[in-house]
Order: structure tokens, then C-alpha cells, then sequence
């Protein structure tokens, strides 16, 4: 028998021959791809002063292992300030971009880059810049507290978008109408922003995915050890049962809550009722987890915000207190004294040394 008509005849068979002929043609398309000119992306980092290092790095770094991992210059990316001047970053490094924003410097996609200390920042200039950029039509960005310059440039309006956690009810209760998620990076049109820190390492692989392959995302993971590429929707904050070592899901879910009404504290008795317990047995579960009963925990925790907001914002100590939920500064500063022996003013004043 005419062994080719046999093949022929077996489905089977002839379905494997198919799509051997399919991986055949798509390989010689890949091939043809490989052969066109690279066109490099060029992205810019617009960078504020005190600017976090760890938060550009995130966003340079796997696009510079792109490059080197593809074997082509697929991305560019280059340093731009206010006035092309030297920019220090909140660590005290600084930085000497290559063009001040009124050059004629062209990028394909902008980031802002900044970090503490923009509670005040409102430049026009800077504003108006970001402005004529994003009226091109590019793609424009916010990384850590970038997400801040945006909205007050008036770029965020109707969009979701996202800023590192400590910022997130500053930016809400600066901008109401602002669709501000708790997602660790936020993709919606063409704006782009992410949390701080390494968040935005997620999100140049989610843009390296989109413009080349899933395949080379996960190859720039895995040369900085990055094991799992995050998806935006995750939280920012390190899950609360690793940050407190506890598995019951009742207390995770009572911290949650606590996190979640710093400024307006949720009564004990209705936190228990919330997770379902009683009062009585939510304080031995404390007690036995903590060592403190749930009231002195939220209590801390209210008071670390406070502290956090001494040492990274302007706000008078009465405002503080009333975003950290105390009744007045008078209140803020003797639970602030008493845990931690000295006064709001003092912790301030420490600050500035």
C-alpha cells in the first residue's frame, strides 16, 4: 500500500501534519519580524525633586535587561527636569538630566518621577509642560507620587489611577471627583501610574509584554529575581498575615478595617461584630496574638500614621490629628508622648536636624 496515501487518510496523522505545517509558517513569520527594523522607544523621566531612586531604577532597569536580553535596542530611556539642572533625590543622590523640559528633547512616552515632599509642589510651568506633552496624544505617566503632579496639572480627570499607599487618601481628598483604586499599578488609556518603591517594575513588564512578547517580560523577571510578575489589581502593602505573622482570617480582617478608618476609628464592639465574634472573645484573641488588647493596637496604629505625617508632610499638628482620628492636638499630643516619650512638636523638630 502507497504509504503517503496511508498518512493521508489517517486523521490523526494529518492533523499533526497541519499544524507542523502552521509552527513552519509561523516561525518563517517570525523570522521575516526578526529582519525589520528595530524602532527603539524612547521614554522620558521627568524627575521632581526628592525623586525616589528606588522608583526610577524600577522603571530603567528592565528596560535596559529588555535590550539586552532581546539583543536589539528596543527602548531608550532619557532624564528630564525642570531647568536640565542637577536633581537631588530623597536619598541625597543626585542626578544631572540630559535636557530641561523646555528643549526640544522627543519621547515617545513621559513619566513623572517623584516622591515625599510634593505636598506643596504646584509649579505652572511644570504643569503646563505636562500639559502640551499629554495633549499629543503620547502616553503619559505617574510613578510613586507622580500620580500627584498629574492630577493637579488636571490630567487625571475621568480616569482610574493609582499612588503609592501612604498618598492614597491625601490624593482622594485633594481631587474627590478622582477614580484613585488601591491597585498596585493602574493602566487606563493612555495614562499610566504605580505605588512606589518596585511597583514599578510590574508595570514596564506589563508595557514589555504588550509591545514585544510575554516570553521576554518573564525573562527581564527572572534577571532580577523578580519570581512573579504581579498583576495591577494587587495590593500595594505586603499582606497583613505576613506583616503580623497571624492566619486567622477574623483578625486579618479586623486589621484590615482598622487600616482602612484611620481617620474616623470603627468602635471595638462593632469591629468584633463585623468579623463576627463577640467583644469579649475579640479581646482574648488580641491579647493572646499581640500581648495588647484591640484598642491600644488601633491606637498605635493611628499614632505611627501620625509620625509617618510629621516626618514627610507640612501639615499643622491639628490637622494631623484630625486625619489620624484624635479629638484635638491636645489629645494627639499625650498619646503621642506617652508612647513615644516625646511630643509631636519635638518629633518635628527632630526631623530638621
Amino acid at each position: 500500500m502507497d504509504m503517503r496515501r496511508k498518512i493521508k487518510e489517517t486523521p490523526e496523522l494529518a492533523a499533526a501534519l497541519h499544524l507542523e505545517r502552521r509552527a513552519a509558517g509561523a516561525a518563517v513569520a517570525d523570522s521575516v519580524a526578526d529582519e525589520r527594523p528595530v524602532v527603539t522607544q524612547r521614554i522620558g523621566f521627568f524627575l521632581v525633586p526628592n525623586f525616589s531612586m528606588m522608583a526610577l531604577s524600577s522603571a530603567t532597569e528592565p528596560l535596559r535587561a529588555a535590550n539586552r536580553m532581546s539583543g536589539k535596542p528596543l527602548y531608550s530611556w532619557h532624564l528630564i527636569s525642570a531647568d536640565g539642572e542637577p536633581v537631588s533625590s530623597s536619598s541625597g543622590f543626585s542626578l544631572l538630566p540630559e535636557a530641561a523640559m523646555t528643549s526640544s528633547i522627543a519621547v515617545d512616552q513621559l513619566f513623572v518621577v517623584a516622591s515625599i515632599g510634593v505636598e506643596n509642589y504646584r509649579s505652572e510651568p511644570v504643569f503646563d509642560f505636562l500639559r502640551r506633552y499629554a495633549a499629543s496624544g503620547k502616553p503619559l505617566g505617574g510613578i510613586s507620587l507622580g500620580t500627584m503632579i498629574l492630577a493637579r496639572a488636571g490630567l487625571l480627570d475621568k480616569r482610574r489611577c493609582t499612588i503609592h499607599w501612604e498618598a492614597l487618601k491625601a490624593l482622594a481628598d485633594e481631587f474627590p471627583s478622582l477614580t484613585v483604586t488601591r491597585d498596585l499599578y493602574c493602566i487606563d488609556g493612555d495614562r499610566l501610574t504605580c505605588g512606589g518603591g518596585t511597583a514599578a517594575i510590574d508595570l514596564v513588564l506589563d508595557m514589555i509584554a504588550r509591545a514585544h512578547s510575554h516570553r521576554l517580560a518573564a525573562d527581564v523577571a527572572d534577571q532580577f529575581l523578580h519570581t512573579r510578575i504581579r498583576a495591577s489589581q494587587e495590593s500595594q502593602k505586603m499582606a497583613i498575615q505576613w506583616r503580623y505573622g497571624i492566619e486567622d482570617r477574623r483578625i486579618v480582617n479586623a486589621i484590615t478595617l482598622m487600616e482602612q478608618n484611620i481617620e474616623r476609628p470603627v468602635p471595638v464592639q462593632t469591629l468584633a461584630s463585623l468579623v463576627g465574634i463577640s467583644p469579649r472573645q475579640f479581646e482574648r484573641m488580641w491579647l493572646r496574638h499581640f500581648n495588647m488588647g484591640p484598642s491600644q493596637f488601633y491606637l498605635d496604629l493611628r499614632l505611627k500614621a501620625a509620625q509617618k505625617l510629621l516626618h514627610e508632610s507640612t501639615s499643622s499638628i491639628f490637622d494631623i490629628a484630625m486625619q489620624c482620628g484624635f479629638a484635638s492636638a491636645s489629645h494627639l499630643g499625650r498619646c503621642y508622648r506617652k508612647t513615644f516619650h516625646i511630643t509631636p512638636g519635638q518629633e518635628r523638630a527632630s526631623r530638621a536636624k
